[in-house]
């Protein structure tokens, strides 16, 4: 059963991952369209339908696989496994952001220009780097 749990962590790592980076540019986009447009209209359905379809489903199926196997594989008291939680921690706090701009953009209050977008679509590209070395270095 383990092996089969960690191909649906796998799974839903890849598509929350998937998720988490490609709606910030979504919001990249949507700055540079005109506030009740239709072109704005689509971005918001887009948004929102990333948001609950993909990325906050693939995040719960990502920590609840991910927990158990940490627990069965035995790694809770590993110092490589803390940085990792710590990484996925942030990595769900950059998802709970995001959320929150989903929440913004859909009722027209963004203020902050596409160039901030562009920058926080590196947090989880950074903190991926941390989570994919601490899985398979295990440096301590």
């Amino acid at each position: 059963m383990y092996e089969w749990i960690k191909v649906l962590h796998v799974v839903a790592i890849i598509s929350w991952m998937a998720a988490i980076l490609y709606l910030p540019r979504l919001m990249i986009y949507h700055c540079a369209a005109e506030r009740g447009s239709g072109q704005s209209e689509t971005f918001k359905v887009m948004e929102r339908r990333l948001l609950r379809a993909i990325m906050t489903p693939a995040m719960i199926v990502a920590w609840a696989s991910g927990l158990y196997l940490a627990w069965r594989g035995g790694w809770l008291i590993a110092g490589w496994f803390h940085m990792k939680l710590a990484a996925v921690i942030a990595l769900s706090g950059a998802h709970g952001f995001l959320a929150g701009q989903v929440r913004v953009f859909a009722e027209d209050r963004n203020e902050r220009p596409a160039r901030f977008f562009r920058i926080v679509n590196e947090v989880p590209t950074v903190l991926m780097l941390v989570i994919v070395a601490m899985v398979i270095v295990k440096p301590f």
